[in-house]
Formats: C-alpha cells, structure tokens, sequence
C-alpha cells in the first residue's frame, strides 16, 4: 500500500509541476489551445495516442468486446492503428494545419463557421459539441471505479475528486502544452504498463499457446455455437465487430479533440513522423487493450451480475501482483488524465470561442478570452464528476457500461462532423445546407436512439452499429446533398483553398516549410 500511495504521490507531482512550468505558454488563446501551433511530432504523437485511448478503452471497451469476440478483438486494435491513426495523419493532418492556419481557426466550429461562411453553423456544432462530449467525459471516469476500489479499498468518489481536481490543476495552469508534456509522459507509462499487464496476464495461464488452448475449449451457446469461436480468426459474430471497428477507427476523423492536435503541427517533417509514431503508439496500446480482452473468459467473471466493467480488473487481480497493480493504477490513470484534459480543452474552447465570443458577448479581448476558457474547464470537469457520481448510486445498468456511454458520444459527433470536415477541407462543391444535414442526421439519429433504442432495426440497436452506421451515411449524405443543393460563393471558397496552392519550395498542400 505504500509502494502504491508513493508511486501515485509521484505521478500527482511530475503532473502538476509540467502545468506550472508550462504557464508563460498559457498566456493567450493560441498559446493556451494550440500551444501556438509550435508543437513537435512526438508531443503531438502522443497526444493524440493518449486522447484516443483511455480508461474507457483499457477497462470498458477490451473487456466488453473481448469477452464477446474473443481474441478476434484484436482487430479493434488494429483498426484504430491503420485507420484511427495512420490513415487519419496521412488524409487529414496536413490539409487540417494548413486551412485552419490559413482561416484562423483555432476549434472545429470555427473551422466551419469560416470554412463556409456560416455564423449559424459554427453555432450549431459548437452546441453538438457542448451535448455529446460531456458523456463522453464523464465516462472515463467509470474505468477507474473498480480498480481504484481493488488497488486502495477506498470510495470510487475519493478517486473522481483527486482526478479532477489534478487535471484541473495542470489544464487552467498550463492549457494545450502542459497537457502535450504530460501526455507523453503518459503515453511512456501506458506503454510500459500494457506490456508488463499482457506479460503477466500470459504467465498466468500457462503462456500464450497454453491461454490460447484454455480460450478454445470455452463455449457459450448464447453466442455461438461454433467450437472454437473464441480463439477463431473473426470471432463468433464479425458482424457486429466490424462495427466496433469502424466506430472506434473512422470515429476519430471526426472527434474535435482529437483533429484539434493536427491545428499545432509546427514543420512538415513533423506530419512523417507523428504518422509513425502514432501508428505504432496505436498498435501496442490498442491492439495490446484488445488482444488482453481476449482472454477475459479464462476468468471466472459474474458478467450478469458484475458487468463487462468487471471483467478486466477480475483478470488484474488475479493474474498481478502488487507492484503490477500499481503500475496499472498509474497507467489507467494517466490513459483517464490524458484524455479528459484533452476533452476539457476542447469543451471550453468551443464553448468561449464559437459560442460566447461575438455571440452572447460582442466584444471579448484575447486575455478574457483566456480567463473563460480556465473558467469553462473547471465547468466541464465538476459536470463531468458529478455525472460519474451518479453513474455509481444508478441502479439503472444500462448508465454504468462504459461502451454505451462512449458509443452515443461517439457515433453523434463524429456522425456529425466527419464528413462534412473531410469534405470541406478537400472538395470545393461541398456546401453549408450539406453540412446541416449532416448535424442533423448524425447528432440526431444517436439521440433517438439513445431514448427510443427499442424502435430501431435488431442491428442498429446497439450504439456501436448505430454509430458506425451514421458516420459512413454521412459519407454518402455530404456529397448528395452538396449536388442538389445551391452551388457555395465561388469567391469564399477559392479563397479557403488559396492557401494549399501558396508557393513554398513547392505547394503547400505537399510542404508546410
């Protein structure tokens, strides 16, 4: 207990202290949300790793989607390595730096507001972004209940304070730099911490062949009656995994705060390598949470009762010992932290920048600005806490999987920006009543879905398919839309892509230097 006290006192400091140290960085709006578009590839690699992967990957989603597709869950893993980062660096990085560099753009909103001309737009996605992150949020809390419960025998609430309030911390003082540093220190433990976790887990069962003889002899006739099917290429249901991989892969295209990491790529050569470097983080991260998970029904998990929320930390507590634990504690801690500043940033940003800022208040100078945006993480981060809380008194189950959570945040804002930003930022018919639709299809599917879940078709009942579903919809949406409906102001939009054909010592759509 000591061991693990020392070790968290540890983190808690080297966080803090990368927040005060950052300051003098945090002392206007570029500086605060963008690290004034100066940030190196590993930095920037890292942060986005570390906001794509968090607790609610790590404990909800390896366990849930393990447990039903057996190690073919890997290929969740794989997926978010090849599509959620190595195709999204290769497709958007360099167009999203350059056109919101070249438009001003510090937000998602915004970058749609001046994109097409629309205040109204920039409004309307800012408060998509206000609703659904906040689930979102409030979810990466839950990962840590169980574990923190097991590793400390202290109240999950002790942990939801002390977690806020650190972040908070390191966010006001320091914004974007602070939270990049720490993101990388993050990102080193997450991935000593998931290779030591997969390590032991093995062990435990004999080593790899063995645990995979032991996960070939399970059978569960409720799922499949295939034998074998959990150690199978593609699982018992590939279906509906191939949902999960493209909610969790593609879904990140249209995430503000992960596409807001590509606003602070400072040089070209940067773009290389944060592709590389992002594309491996990825696949030991991800592809170890899921490869993991696999292996969840060697274990003897009251799923019925306990939930898939259960499973990974019945598998810790069985297979590590106490040094592990801790490392573990720190790793699902650091993947949580990573992330929710990450999310913060991006609430408050958008909530003081696309909707406060000419809006509600006319005239709002940069420090004040500044001073909101530190008054809005606060905001997101105590709403965020007191929804966790709730979610641990809920008697109501469906509140407490992670995955369900997760799965409306993430198929109704990437179901609603995802197309519309990838067109906008590459082709020039695409227009303002098209990105509308695709607001409206996207945010509003997910919602019905999520109060009237029973009325939809078998497969689109599950938030992951439904979110899946409205994000390649919106693919087809965008374009259709955009060719029947009112041709955009050829003077606007010649000037939004003015800036890929600026000379450098080539075009710039090919070089940032």
């Amino acid at each position: 207990m000591i061991l693990k006290i020392v070790m968290l006192v540890l983190f808690f400091g080297v966080m803090i202290g990368v927040g005060i140290y950052c300051r003098k960085n945090a002392t206007d709006v570029n500086g605060f949300v963008l690290g004034g578009r100066s940030v190196g590839p590993w930095l920037t690699a890292f942060a986005y790793g570390t906001s794509y992967f968090s607790a609610v990957i790590f404990i909800g989603y390896a366990g849930q989607f393990g447990w039903k597709y057996g190690i073919a869950s890997t290929w969740i893993g794989i997926g978010n390595a090849l599509v959620g980062s190595f195709l999204a660096w290769a497709i958007l990085g360099r167009r999203t730096r350059i056109m919101t560099q070249h438009l001003n753009s510090a937000t998602m909103p915004e970058f749609f507001g001046k994109r097409f001309d629309s205040k109204g737009l920039k409004i309307g996605a800012s408060i998509i972004v206000f609703i659904f992150l906040i689930p979102y949020t409030a979810s990466l809390y839950n990962g840590l209940s169980r574990l923190f419960e097991m590793a400390f025998g202290i109240p999950y609430i002790w942990c939801i304070l002390a977690m806020s309030v650190l972040t908070g911390i390191y966010v006001i003082a320091g914004g974007y730099m602070a939270t990049a540093i720490n993101d990388f220190i993050q990102g080193i433990i997450m991935l000593i911490g998931i290779v030591a976790v997969i390590a032991a887990v093995l062990n435990s069962n004999g080593g790899f062949m063995e645990a995979l003889k032991g996960l070939s002899q399970v059978t569960d006739e409720t799922v499949s009656d295939m034998p074998g099917a959990f150690n199978s290429f593609f699982g018992p249901d590939p279906l509906n995994l191939l949902g999960v991989v493209i909610l969790t892969s593609l879904g990140t295209w249209g995430l503000p705060q992960m596409v807001q990491k590509f606003y602070a790529i400072k040089h070209e050569k940067d773009i290389r390598k944060g592709t590389v470097i992002s594309t491996g983080f990825a696949i030991i991260v991800a592809g170890g949470c899921y490869f993991l998970g696999g292996f969840g029904r060697l274990y003897d998990v009251d799923v019925a009762k306990n939930g898939f929320d259960a499973i990974i930390p019945t598998m810790l507590q069985t297979s590590l010992s106490d040094l592990l634990i801790a490392v573990v504690v720190i790793l699902v801690l650091s993947a949580s932290m990573s992330t929710l500043s990450s999310l913060v940033i991006a609430s408050s940003s958008t909530l003081t920048i696309d909707l406060l800022k000419g809006n509600i208040i006319k005239k709002m100078s940069d420090k004040k600005q500044v001073v909101l945006i530190r008054v809005f993480v606060v905001v997101f981060i105590a709403i965020s806490a007191l929804i966790a809380i709730y979610q641990t008194q809920s008697q109501n189950e469906s509140v407490k999987f992670i995955a369900q959570l997760m799965g409306v945040s993430w198929g109704a804002l990437a179901g609603a920006f995802l197309a519309p930003f990838l067109y906008g930022l590459y082709w020039k018919k695409t227009t303002k009543l098209a990105c509308w639709v695709s607001f409206i299809f996207g945010a509003g599917v997910m919602t019905l879905n999520l109060f009237f879940r029973s009325y939809f078709p078998q497969i689109l009942q599950s938030p992951i398919n439904c979110g899946a579903f409205v994000m390649l919809a919106g693919l087809i949406i965008v374009p259709v839309v955009s060719l029947i409906s009112p041709k955009p102001k050829k003077e606007m939009v010649d000037e939004a892509f003015a800036c890929y054909e600026k000379r450098v010592p080539a075009a710039q759509k090919r070089s940032l230097d």
